[in-house]
């Protein structure tokens, strides 16, 4: 568990014991108590056990100190919550209760509602009524009904169906909450004409809850001119990476011939000593821009205080790049898991500030607590091609799939996706970054090397990380993408990371950018004709924009609960339809499943939106 680095509490979840508030000569009431509370406790130790923080601490898990019956106990349930700082709710009941009166009323919750299946007190018939009554009040809430029919003292073993739903509830839920008061920092302004770099501050605030906070790339310079930095950090900084950052490769040809003349192109051993220098600086002050830093010099007390940001993004290409060294080597430590200070909660920071792949970024580093892979959706590799280009015929993942894509970009890929860390069984992974051991960052540093920057992309220079996915790994790549006329939509494509021969490897990453990290990507694909997943062409195909976000873990179904949270319909996904949970007024906009989602988040329109 580390420090929580942002300005405010996490959001708390409280558990809200719902119970029939009939008394009188038959004890009515006086019978439930036991097994309402009962039934609470389990469903908070169960969010206690499992959910966590994006720092690592367990989720805090509050309940109302009595049962809720009528609308005083609802009342003072809500002023607890109130200063408990619950921003997510789950009402829970095995029997009747009266719906409007001990439902939760606050418009800015989460809520999610677990009925009961017991056949002695009508927990179900409760769940359907209350769900009703949110639809009626437009205070969406997520139903939760077990499959199998429960003896009545069973309310503590929760079936497994149910624990599935809660978790989807509750990991989705703590996502969203926590973005709430937080800021995106944008560092520059639009890359090279790239759609997703274009700052929408309106989708910024409604949608997610964040702030925009705006700092030109020349405060980077400024900061290091004037010296407005954590020198011993630095200091540190340096000598760990000199000793654990091995430079690799220089493709960058001496000289070549311009307007007449010969141009020195490739930088010189002490022309690079100081490009190290530089990017280290560089990584240390945009840490202290997203974050803060209580160290700075005396003098600089605005300083000091960052920018609060959960998110942020760097323009780089082209006014950066072409003079001054590039990101990558800030963009990929900021999404790692680790650094001189040992394992640490990743930074998010977008390469080229696309926003949207830093929002998808953010929104599964928060599902996951795990460190995120940007990359470019570079190539699509038919079996015909591989075999082709590099004599193999390629088997498992990537032959169900119809093929592969390449997922490839010089900058903010974690460093975790060399997939060197391993599980209790030696199987190689990407962990939530407080599982990272010395073992596992030392297998990862040892499998990264740090490349020369491709002068024709960076004449600036700097170094680019170069390592290669060596595992099958499962995986959720993901997209938000800005449809005009329709606004936000998201893309999902759960599939697995393909382990192909490094001779193989190695004949297809050379015909792009050897010195960029490359990870094969085969989506879960179903063979259907016209079908966006009928291979994996069709899911490049399909792909709405030049860039991915790639999580480790089939997350699909979190993110899909995700979005139904925040109102952002998914235009495209590959999760099995017994997984999709969204709140239960979705179904009253049509039979069709993803039609519906479009309707109700046009319907119910940006959370935070300002009516």
């Amino acid at each position: 568990m580390a420090k929580n680095r942002y300005i405010g509490e996490y959001p708390v979840i409280g558990i809200r014991p719902i119970i029939d508030g009939r008394r009188g000569p038959m004890q009515l009431r006086e019978s439930l108590e036991d097994q309402v509370m009962a039934m609470a406790e389990a469903a908070k130790k169960l969010f206690e056990d499992n959910l966590y923080y994006s720092n690592g601490e367990h989720v805090k898990v509050v309940m109302a100190d009595t049962s809720i019956g009528r609308v005083p106990e609802s009342a003072a349930c809500a002023e607890k919550f109130k200063r408990e700082g619950v921003a997510i709710t789950l009402s829970v009941t095995p029997c009747w209760c009266y719906g409007s009166e001990t439902m939760d009323m606050d418009p800015m919750t989460i809520k999610g509602v677990w009925g009961f299946n017991g056949t002695e007190r009508p927990g179900a018939v409760y769940l359907a009524s209350v769900l009703a009554t949110h639809a009626q009040k437009g205070l969406p809430a997520f139903g939760i009904y077990g499959h199998e029919v429960q003896d009545r003292d069973q309310v503590t073993e929760i079936p497994d169906d149910v624990k599935e739903k809660l978790l989807r509830f509750g990991r989705a839920a703590v996502a969203a909450a926590t973005m709430r008061g937080k800021s995106y920092l944008q560092i520059g302004s639009v890359t090279m004409g790239i759609g997703g770099s274009i700052m929408d501050q309106n989708f910024m605030e409604e949608y997610l809850g964040l702030r925009v906070e705006s700092v030109d790339e020349v405060e980077i310079l400024r900061r290091m001119e004037e010296g407005i930095y954590d020198h011993e950090a630095y200091e540190k900084a340096l000598a760990w990476t000199k000793e654990h950052c091995k430079e690799g490769r220089d493709d960058n040809p001496e000289y070549v011939d311009f307007l007449g003349e010969k141009r020195r192109i490739k930088f010189t051993p002490e022309e690079k000593e100081k490009q190290w220098e530089f990017t280290i600086k560089m990584y240390c002050i945009i840490k202290d821009l997203i974050q803060g830093n209580q160290n700075l010099p005396a003098g600089f007390e605005e300083e000091k205080v960052g920018h609060n940001a959960i998110a942020a993004g760097f323009q780089g290409q082209r006014q950066w790049t072409d003079h001054w060294p590039n990101t990558d080597f800030a963009e990929a430590m900021c999404n790692t898991s680790f650094d001189w200070n040992g394992a640490r909660e990743p930074f998010v920071l977008a390469t080229e500030n696309d926003t949207l792949n830093g929002v998808s970024m953010l929104l599964m580093k928060l599902l996951t607590n795990r460190a995120q892979l940007f990359a470019d959706v570079r190539t699509y590799w038919s079996a015909e091609a591989v075999e082709k280009a590099a004599g193999y015929r390629i088997e498992g993942k990537a032959r169900e799939a119809g093929g592969f894509i390449h997922l490839i970009n010089s900058g903010a890929a974690a460093l975790d996706f060399s997939a060197r860390a391993t599980d209790g069984e030696g199987n190689p992974t990407v962990k939530p970054w407080y599982e990272v051991t010395e073992e596992d960052r030392n297998a990862i540093l040892k499998a990264t090397d740090w490349c020369a920057a491709d002068n024709g992309y960076f004449r600036g220079g700097g170094f680019s990380s170069h390592f290669v996915t060596e595992a099958e790994l499962p995986c959720t790549m993901m997209r938000l993408n800005f449809v005009k006329g329709l606004g936000p939509v998201v893309q999902i494509a759960g599939g697995w990371t393909v382990k192909l021969p490094e001779e193989v490897t190695d004949v297809l990453w050379k015909r792009t950018d050897y010195t960029w990290p490359c990870t094969w990507f085969a989506p879960r694909c179903d063979g259907k004709e016209g079908s966006p997943f009928c291979s994996a062409y069709d899911v490049m195909n399909h792909w709405g924009a030049n860039h991915g976000a790639i999580s480790y873990g089939h997350i699909g179904a979190d993110l899909i609960t995700l979005c139904s949270m925040l109102r952002i319909p998914v235009n495209m996904h590959n999760v099995p339809e017994k997984d999709i949970f969204r709140p239960a007024c979705w179904n009253a906009f049509g039979s069709d499943t993803e039609g519906q989602d479009y309707r109700a988040c046009a319907a119910y329109g940006a959370r935070y939106r300002k009516h």
